[in-house]
């Protein structure tokens, strides 16, 4: 694994206002001046210059997005409606919504996903009215005034799905989560593979194939890699394993006959044969190791205020700690004639059938565990990592009866892994030392509400949505961070050779949170427009922010400054042909001593944050 060095010199900057031009219904304002972190070296500039707003806070009103390239037009899941609005963005700075195809009018259900093929042809992904029962495909004509097409059932709660590159096929993930009530029902998590017709049509239900995870429970009982995490299912259930193997994400290869798919909670991606509908191979990601790099565990690290309580702090720290990838989000790009798959480690934690007889809460603050003796019992305070949330399912030592691991869900990172599951690059703290420097008075504030350092002990910055593009030459991954907001930016060109480009938040920390004003909260769903494509003969990126219920089209513009020839890729190992991926020992030293250099600048920075009463 190559693990990036110290972050190049940033330059901070407050993006100019963009002019709008005539004002829109439903269209808002931007951010006045956006914060904005730049690389010295950044071969790129992300700008926001139109967004388009629901109306609707905290309600899930913006979350996926989709592009329609001939249609210029943009679709956008609206999840508690069931609808899918459609706004024409041929001028990006003014979105304006052409029609709503309202879903619940014809199943009663939530929105989750939509992606849309070339010729118009949409697909929704719906879960039913119960969860816990087999969802369904929409399609309909985003080409034209969104007539509806038909449907398809598919499994429990399809929560993402997207077309093959070649446009045959719609591959649905379907989590299958258990009911939240009581944890008494769990359906097994699947794929499903929807055949579609050449034609802007509906398929047939003879057109979905499934692929399950049922090999690897009786009769056939196959052996689950080990480092796979299954846990907390409902007890008695014939197939424990199937149920709790839940899909999250998809994405497909260039050719597309491969599927890979996070599977959350249980912090592995599966490899599926999409010609032979088939299960390949499901492989664990391992844990990040928090000993060889820092992360602020703690919202209650500061000295009381006058009040008596404690407050906030800035404090990037090593702990003995391992974080479990947990990714949502994930992506994938050809780089040297190999496959490599990106994913936005965010971490998701298993809540179910609170105070029902059938509990199931994942998550404990290490100050509530019994940690045994090789653990230091002053990590229990709230200076330390006491308020940290770990998971119960790992690090448990039945034997002493004490947790002798910490496990706590999320990498606060995006990684790079090769099409076999290993791992080639980290980014590491990036996120919160970036944004640290950047904002260090709201420093890992949460979505829904503005107060420093509150994300600190769950998940920081939570980064959730992802997508990649290729500008100039050179392939980028531009990252949605959920908690505090904005999307980071990475050259990943060289998978082993990541690096950061820039960081721009179209948040305002001041305004009323349900205002306009407060521009993007709670960034989802992410997609990259090619120039080819783009109403401005410019790459562009749009992004769904499901708090704010907000859309907000972003410029891309490459810099005058020539980025320099892109090296051969060495398949072997990721990075330029002829250089060898530096050891996790010297890139450990060298973020160490980045993130030595950052506690000096700001972890003594107190900021002490607004309590509520």
């Amino acid at each position: 694994m190559r693990r990036r060095p110290v972050l190049p010199a940033l330059a901070l900057v407050a993006a100019a206002p963009l002019a709008l031009l005539a004002a829109q219904p439903a269209s808002a304002a931007l951010v006045p001046s956006p914060p904005t972190v730049s690389a010295d070296d950044a071969a790129l500039t992300l700008a926001p210059i139109g967004t388009y707003e629901s109306g609707v806070f905290e309600e899930g009103a913006a979350e996926i997005v989709a592009y329609y390239a001939a249609g210029q037009r943009l679709l956008v899941v609206n999840a508690v409606a069931g609808s899918v609005e459609v706004l024409d963005v041929s001028d990006p700075t003014a979105p304006v919504s052409l029609f709503s195809y309202d879903i619940a009018s014809e199943f009663v259900g939530v929105a989750n996903s939509v992606a849309v093929r070339a010729d118009g042809l949409a697909a929704v992904a719906v879960e039913a009215a119960v969860k816990t029962d087999p969802g369904r495909v929409v399609f309909f004509d985003a080409a034209g005034n969104g007539a509806p097409l038909g449907s398809v059932e598919v499994g429990a709660l399809p929560d993402m799905l997207t077309f093959t590159p070649d446009g045959t096929r719609v591959v649905v993930a379907n989590e299958a989560e258990p009911d939240k009530l009581t944890n008494t029902i769990d359906p097994q998590g699947t794929v499903s593979i929807v055949s579609v017709p050449s034609t802007v049509s509906a398929p047939a239900q003879e057109a979905v194939q499934t692929v399950d995870f049922l090999r690897f429970d009786p009769p056939t009982s196959a052996p689950l890699p080990e480092g796979v995490r299954v846990y907390g299912g409902v007890p008695g259930s014939a197939t424990p394993i199937a149920d709790s193997l839940e899909p999250e994400y998809i994405t497909v290869d260039s050719s597309s006959s491969r599927a890979y798919v996070t599977l959350q909670e249980a912090n592995a991606i599966a490899e599926i044969d999409l010609d032979a509908a088939e299960l390949l191979e499901v492989r664990p990601l391992g844990f990040k190791d928090w000993s060889a790099d820092v992360f602020d565990g703690s919202d209650e690290d500061g000295p009381l205020d006058e009040k008596g309580d404690p407050t906030g702090l800035i404090n990037l720290a090593s702990w003995p700690v391992l974080g479990i990838y947990s990714p949502d989000a994930i992506a994938s790009y050809s780089a040297g004639g190999s496959t490599y798959l990106v994913t936005a480690n965010e971490g998701d934690a298993r809540e179910w059938g609170e105070n029902a007889p059938n509990e199931y809460l994942e998550e404990e603050r290490v100050e509530d565990l019994t940690l045994c003796s090789n653990l230091d019992p002053a990590l229990q305070t709230d200076a330390a990592i006491g308020r940290l949330n770990v998971s119960i399912a790992n690090g448990y030592d039945a034997d002493q009866d004490c947790y002798s691991e910490l496990y706590t869900l999320g990498g606060r990172s995006f990684s790079i892994w090769s099409a076999d599951g290993t791992q080639v690059f980290d980014s590491g703290s990036d996120f919160e030392r970036i944004t640290a420097e950047l904002l260090p008075e709201f420093f890992n504030s949460d979505h829904a509400e503005t107060e420093f350092d509150s994300r600190s002990d769950s998940k920081g910055p939570e980064p959730e949505g992802i997508t990649l593009g290729e500008v100039g030459g050179r392939t980028y991954a531009f990252i949605g961070l959920e908690r505090i907001g904005g999307v980071m930016v990475y050259d990943i060109t060289s998978p082993t050779e990541a690096s950061f480009v820039t960081y721009v938040n179209n948040r305002d920390f001041e305004a009323d949170l349900e205002s306009p004003e407060a521009g993007d909260l709670g960034p989802e769903g992410l997609t990259f427009i090619t120039a080819a494509d783009s109403p401005t003969g410019a790459p562009m990126l749009a992004v769904g922010n499901e708090v704010s219920g907000t859309t907000t089209l972003y410029s891309i513009t490459a810099a005058a400054t020539d980025p320099g020839t892109v090296p051969p890729i060495d398949p072997n190992t990721g990075g330029p042909a002829g250089e060898l991926a530096a050891t996790g020992a010297e890139t450990a030293g060298a973020v160490l001593l980045g993130a030595l250099a950052l506690v000096g600048g700001l972890a003594l920075l107190l900021v002490r944050r607004r309590r509520t009463a």
